[in-house]
């Protein structure tokens, strides 16, 4: 149903999450080669990334930038782990203007009020935004579409945002058709439980189009809608989601000269900005500094746990040399017990080494990005303190008669 869909109505672009099985980005490749004939599906993990684009443009060049954190293999049955979640890039051209396409999943939030994976997810939203500005660089459009799994106000999102600049197409529309304040995941969808929306009864927007304008062409959106529900003579609808669909028009940009005025209101805008950004990265530093603790102290029990079933392997041993020593002494435990317990004794070493190792990589991945969150606060607030402070527009004093103008007065 979803490739009869994008058949019918032939977008430009389709950037596709959650397509778990390559057997199913096979058969869409195979049913859209008229209307998409180009298309890329995004490998990542053990079960695959599940990102895919399909386009009418032809895609030069792809890379895939998989999270550094994404969420616990033992958590299997949330599955984050085992899908790799990622960023997928493509660059294509539109006419002859370089687009940078970008799809991505982050971790999903399973409890709003206890979210363990919090950590996790603005860590991904700050490798995101590392990974589009540096791969954006000669751009003249830049597009990105996915699954955030936040909520227009969360810490991510607006970190994702601010960074970038990238503009969120359903605050930027001039029409709408789609579900209550555009929300993607709706309660009347009978592929979620209501339980996942928490305190949000009616819906929550969690999937977004965001774009980003350059000095070469402007971006406008003129129109996006979402589904609704159940499809049309169909009791169900084409997902859990609902999808997505903006038209976005691109216009080549004429060079203008600005006056001192604009360029003082430029600045005290610029300033403002970077004063909002230097705040929410702060914010998101607090927050993975929470992630820190809590994986020291969950390596802290790992290793404890180890340490206790190595104590436990050792007595073993020395019962099991006992008879060694003594000679003609008989095993004091069953054969069968003692099999048994030095089994559970190796199962204990085996799985706290595991843990151990893997809550070592989390707390790296976890301190790489507080250090470069540490540095970027420090630029920022350097940039900041280069803005001068917005002051009335006044006429340039002149020194007293007989007086040598000063090495600081504005004329110099």
């Amino acid at each position: 149903m979803i490739g009869e869909m994008l058949c019918r109505e032939e977008h430009d672009l389709v950037l596709l999450q959650e397509v778990w099985s390559e057997r199913d980005y096979l058969y869409l490749k195979k049913k859209l080669a008229c209307s998409h004939p180009h298309s890329h599906y995004f490998k990542s993990g053990v079960i695959g990334s599940g990102l895919a684009i399909f386009s009418k443009y032809r895609i030069h060049d792809t890379f895939v930038y998989r999270y550094s954190l994404n969420g616990y293999p033992y958590m299997a049955h949330h599955g984050d782990w085992f899908g790799g979640k990622a960023v997928g890039m493509a660059i294509l051209n539109i006419g002859s203007l370089t687009a940078n396409i970008y799809v991505t999943h982050l971790h999903a939030e399973y409890c709003r009020e206890k979210d363990s994976y919090l950590p996790h997810r603005v860590v991904q939203a700050w490798e995101l935004q590392q990974f589009i500005r540096h791969t954006s660089a000669g751009a003249d459009v830049i597009l990105l579409g996915g699954d955030l799994n936040m909520h227009p106000q969360d810490l991510g999102n607006r970190l994702l945002r601010s960074y970038t600049g990238l503009q969120d197409s359903y605050l930027e529309t001039a029409k709408f058709d789609g579900c209550e304040n555009g929300m993607t995941l709706i309660a009347d969808n009978p592929f979620i439980s209501k339980k996942e929306l928490g305190p949000f009864e009616k819906g929550i927007r969690i999937d977004y189009i965001l774009f980003k304008s350059s000095s070469k062409a402007d971006i406008y959106c003129d129109s996006m809608s979402t589904t609704k529900g159940s499809v049309l003579d169909h009791p169900f609808p084409y997902s859990d989601h609902e999808a997505l669909t903006a038209e976005l028009r691109l216009e080549y940009c004429i060079p203008a000269q600005t006056g001192s005025d604009r360029q003082s209101k430029n600045q005290d805008a610029a300033a403002g900005k970077l004063a909002e950004l230097v705040d929410i990265v702060t914010e998101a530093r607090t927050e993975v500094k929470v992630g820190l603790h809590c994986a020291e102290r969950m390596r802290y029990t790992a290793a404890r746990t180890g340490v206790m079933g190595l104590a436990l392997l050792f007595l073993e041993l020395a019962i099991a040399a006992v008879p060694w020593l003594a000679l003609g002494a008989e095993q004091p435990f069953p054969r069968t017990s003692f099999y048994l317990l030095a089994a559970l004794c190796f199962a204990i070493l085996l799985t706290t080494s595991l843990l151990y190792i893997f809550y070592t990589m989390e707390l790296k991945s976890l301190q790489g990005a507080e250090d470069q969150m540490r540095l970027a606060v420090g630029s920022l607030q350097e940039k900041l303190r280069g803005f001068p402070l917005a002051q009335p527009h006044n006429p340039p004093r002149r020194p007293p008669e007989g007086q040598e103008p000063s090495a600081f007065d504005p004329e110099e």
